[in-house]
């Protein structure tokens, strides 16, 4: 009795623990590649601007304008895209709920066949579609998750979208530009600090993800000094030939 009573209380302690994460809530993609964005990109103009043999101030210029027009340029892309895709999905509902009310039986048998096609007995899969199919609100989340893989109640909200994209991308380009303000006077400080918050930004990334952090760290080191290396050849080059 005590086995499986110790049994019975492991069960019920692993459902209520049995929680994931929220994949779907419209932060972490852009809030992710606005900090890689604004990191690369400020760290490639400032120095490809340095490359191009000019002063400490116009570094510095260059890195306040690119984190200013980078992060507003990202939060105003982010909510466009967001908004646009969730105005598709409310269309696409639109429709599915209208079909619901027009052709309710029409719409019960395609529930129905589409168990029967995941290997459910007919009659089980008439029976449990016939009872999903009471509830219109409830018809309509269960078809908008099989047909369209969305759910109805948790649509990604463009503001967090804009938010998140505009403040982890200040927050990425702001690195670069920090050792400026704090009175260095030469490129290397710079560089040294935007590739720490590289590799930082991708050992976080990979808290949330299968990768291990120092490989999530070292492709975004490798990804954003080349990124500045090349950058800073170029300035270089072009500020030889001006």
């Amino acid at each position: 009795m005590a086995i499986i009573d110790t049994e019975a209380a492991l069960h019920e302690a692993h459902r209520d623990n049995h929680t994931h994460r929220d994949v779907n809530g419209g932060w972490l993609r852009p809030a992710v590649f606005g900090a890689m964005d604004g990191l690369v990109s400020n760290l490639a103009l400032m120095t490809g601007v340095a490359g191009g043999t000019a002063g400490r101030e116009a570094v510095v210029v260059a890195g306040l304008a690119g984190l200013a027009a980078g992060a507003f340029s990202m939060a105003a892309g982010e909510y466009t895209s967001v908004a646009s895709q969730r105005e598709l999905v409310q269309a696409e509902l639109d429709v599915e709920r209208r079909e619901l009310r027009k052709h309710p039986k029409d719409e019960e048998q395609e529930l129905a066949a589409l168990y029967e096609s995941r290997g459910v007995q007919p009659g089980l899969a008439r029976e449990v579609a016939r009872q999903l199919s009471r509830d219109p609100e409830q018809a309509l989340e269960i078809h908008a998750r099989e047909e369209l893989g969305v759910d109805p109640g948790d649509l990604p909200s463009p503001v967090v979208a804009a938010v998140s994209s505009f403040g982890s991308f200040a927050l990425g380009a702001l690195l670069p530009v920090l050792p400026y303000l704090l009175g260095a006077s030469a490129l290397w400080p710079a560089v040294l600090v935007a590739l720490a918050g590289l590799f930082g930004c991708g050992a976080v990334v990979a808290r949330v993800t299968a990768r291990t952090w120092w490989f999530s760290g070292l492709r975004q080191l490798a990804l954003g000094g080349a990124a500045a290396g090349v950058t800073y050849a170029l300035g270089s080059l072009f500020g030889a030939a001006v």
